[in-house]
């Protein structure tokens, strides 16, 4: 594929929705990388990008969400290492630990989830590992950015003596103030610190009386600041200990950047997967943002774009609290070039810019707000010519510019050629330029590309009517309340509405009475008549669509019913063998029962044998022999109903138990009687009725003639008071 005219992508404002995308990355590089998109060439590498962020967007949804990816920018210190003898700074390495830290996490985590995000997955197997980078800095810097005591040994012996000097500068710092303040020589501060040393706050009368040296004054000169002659000694020993471990340090830094130096490659390429991961999310979070998705990428010249939303007008009116109107839109190898008409402010311009920029956002790795359902191919040349493009530096007019921009087409369009056209054939003379606009459009359709155009010229609406694989569309216009629906109408072009809209928008009656007597009355009638015919085919798209919503609730219906009547005559057939295989055991009991009963009273056991066994050979004869598959599927058969029965046995008990706790609801929400012996009664999950016998506390005992029960007078429900 080609590269998109730069003009393409300023006419759809493809650039306003890169700054948006670049306001949602997180690093300084990956806004830069945002703002720089362009169209993808390669389809391959173009459904892998669109691939990375589907699954990206779709951690959003799961509990896999995708580790952290930040990261500062280290392109100073790749520039560093790829200078011989520089050292890098710490924070540099503390940078290259947090980017190396970053892509290993992010290598484990997809290896773990490939099944959930294959496409990041490969990606990152593509990256080299590598660990001895962040060893070798943890070796030697430490999580609070300071140089470790062991990264070397000379390091802890210079260490170990700073700490030993500096206690003896402490030691005797202390002896030299306990001494100088018991001979009352120190102001009430007694110490401060003067070039990040310790000194005496030493009155000015007695500075002469104090050993040391001087290292400044108070404002006033009342107090002298000196250091101790003692503490002093100790602290030209800490200078000279405190240059060998800056010079040690610096030795350990510098062979820790030649140990890291061979690794620059790797470090860029680190980077470099960090910031796409960062683009990769902006995309993933900007397309949740619209509700955009992945459609499907189709190889059959088909672009189908089912409620289909502009993005920067989405998200305008979603933070403002307003609705956005989709459109839908197809075009196809049979219906390549769309002519669209109808009133100013309907919507056309929209509609078109709807189209290209979902296309380029498509073709540059970035989800769209579409339906699901939609499909779309891919384009080598997008082409436009939207808006006025007055070009006051290079002395062109409207028409000018359009010329020039038409012979651009001429020279690119074919049947890979998307083109869209606002406003096609305007700046010129109706008749010369209609004329010229059609033989353009005549030239692009020979060529066999796609396109939509809006126009408000009659003569491109019939060649759209006359051409195979051109149709007209128009954006929907209520005549009455004279406001636009902003819904596209494919197959009859619409009419312009020019003096219903220019009462509207207050244009005295008069006037526009004078003005529809200049014009032919032709051409009245014939805007009328398609005005007409715009409106009954509202009327029969709106009637056509509630007779599909009845006929699919109809059908939707009769399938229902039809599986219901299935269920029903199944359980039905079931119902019947088991209600005759249970009368085939009543009638075998009973003949049992009857040759046990005769047993009984003569106890012969031959003629109890025999009668059993002409019993048996009777109901085999009666058997059919089957085989074991068939044995087994008859046994599960009638497994199956059992169980089927005490489900439906089940959700019968489970109805009744509610009904009951309901009327036990209702029956506790009624006043409790007062109880009295003799009352008759009954328990409210029981149907035996009794008397109460004995009244104890909150305890009752029930005869029922044959037993008594002690029963808490709660579960009672009273029957008949005693007379």
């Amino acid at each position: 594929m080609q590269t998109i005219d730069k003009k393409t992508l300023q006419d759809l404002e493809f650039p306003l929705v890169l700054q948006q995308l670049s306001d949602r990355c997180s690093t300084e590089l990956g806004k830069i990388g945002a703002v720089a998109i362009q169209p993808i060439s390669a389809k391959e590498d173009l459904i892998q990008v669109l691939g990375q962020t589907s699954e990206y967007l779709s951690s959003y949804s799961n509990d896999n969400r995708i580790p952290n990816h930040g990261f500062d920018s280290i392109n100073k210190e790749l520039q560093l290492l790829k200078i011989e003898n520089t050292t890098l700074e710490i924070s540099g390495f503390r940078r290259i630990g947090i980017i190396c830290t970053s892509v290993n996490t992010h290598k484990k985590f997809f290896k773990k989830f490939k099944d959930y995000y294959p496409l990041l997955f490969a990606s990152t197997e593509k990256i080299e590992s590598n660990t001895e980078i962040i060893s070798n800095i943890d070796l030697v810097i430490d999580r609070f950015g300071e140089v470790k005591d062991n990264a070397s040994g000379e390091l802890k012996v210079i260490r170990s003596q700073i700490n030993h000097v500096k206690g003896k500068i402490n030691q005797s710092f202390i002896t030299a103030l306990n001494s100088c303040q018991s001979s009352d020589f120190l102001d009430e501060i007694r110490e401060s610190v003067v070039e990040n040393r310790r000194v005496l706050a030493v009155k000015a009368m007695y500075r002469r009386k104090v050993k040391g040296t001087v290292m400044g004054t108070s404002k006033t000169g009342s107090i002298v600041y000196i250091e101790p002659e003692a503490s002093l000694r100790y602290s030209r020993e800490l200078n000279n200990l405190e240059f060998d471990e800056k010079e040690e340090v610096q030795r350990i830094l510098n062979q820790l950047t030649n140990l890291i130096r061979p690794y620059e490659y790797l470090l860029r390429e680190y980077q470099s997967f960090l910031t796409q991961v960062d683009i990769t999310a902006a995309k993933a979070k900007y397309a949740s943002e619209m509700n955009a998705l992945l459609p499907e990428i189709n190889s059959n010249g088909r672009l189908y774009l089912r409620d289909a939303f502009h993005p920067l007008l989405f998200l305008t009116n979603k933070r403002s609290g307003q609705k956005t109107w989709p459109q839908t839109i197809e075009l196809h190898p049979e219906k390549r070039i769309i002519v669209i008409s109808g009133p100013n402010a309907g919507g056309k311009s929209i509609t078109l810019k709807t189209i290209g920029l979902l296309q380029i956002m498509l073709q540059s790795g970035l989800l769209i707000p579409v339906h699901e359902r939609s499909s779309l191919c891919l384009f080598k040349n997008i082409l436009t010519d939207i808006g006025d493009n007055q070009s006051i530096e290079n002395h062109l007019s409207t028409y000018s510019y359009r010329l020039k921009n038409m012979n651009k087409f001429l020279k690119k369009c074919n049947k890979d050629t998307l083109f869209l056209i606002d406003e096609f054939g305007t700046g010129s003379d109706p008749e010369l330029g209609g004329a010229l606009a059609e033989a353009f459009l005549e030239v692009f359709y020979e060529r066999g590309a796609f396109g939509v155009i809006t126009t408000h010229y009659a003569n491109l609406k019939a060649l759209a009517d006359e051409l195979p694989h051109t149709t007209n569309a128009n954006m929907l216009f209520n005549s009455k309340t004279l406001e636009p629906t902003f819904q596209l109408e494919l197959g009859q072009p619409g009419s312009s509405f020019t003096f219903e809209v220019a009462q509207k928008n207050g244009i005295p009656y008069n006037l526009i009475n004078k003005a529809k007597k200049k014009v032919e009355r032709g051409k009245l009638r014939f805007d009328a008549t398609i005005a007409k015919m715009q409106k009954e085919r509202n009327k029969m798209a709106q009637t056509g669509t509630r007779l599909q919503e009845e006929e699919s609730k109809a059908r939707d219906e009769a399938i229902r019913l039809e599986k219901l009547n299935a269920k029903v005559k199944s359980k039905l057939e079931n119902y019947q063998e088991l209600y005759d295989h249970d009368q085939r055991m009543i009638v075998l009991g009973n003949k049992v029962n009857t040759i046990a009963d005769k047993y009984f009273q003569d106890k012969k056991k031959r003629i109890l044998v025999s009668e059993l066994i002409r019993i048996v050979e009777t109901e085999n004869s009666k058997r059919k022999k089957k085989s074991a598959v068939q044995a087994k599927t008859e046994r599960q058969k009638k497994v199956q109903t059992a169980q089927e029965v005490q489900k439906e046995v089940n959700i019968i008990r489970e109805k009744k138990k509610t009904e009951k706790k309901k009327a036990g609801l209702k029956e506790k929400n009624k006043p409790r009687p007062v109880f009295k012996i003799g009352d008759r009664v009954r328990m409210f999950d029981g149907r035996a009725v009794g008397s109460i016998d004995k009244l104890e506390k909150n305890k009752a005992v029930v005869n029922y003639g044959m037993f008594t029960t002690n029963v808490s007078v709660d579960q009672l429900e009273l029957v008949e008071t005693k007379k």
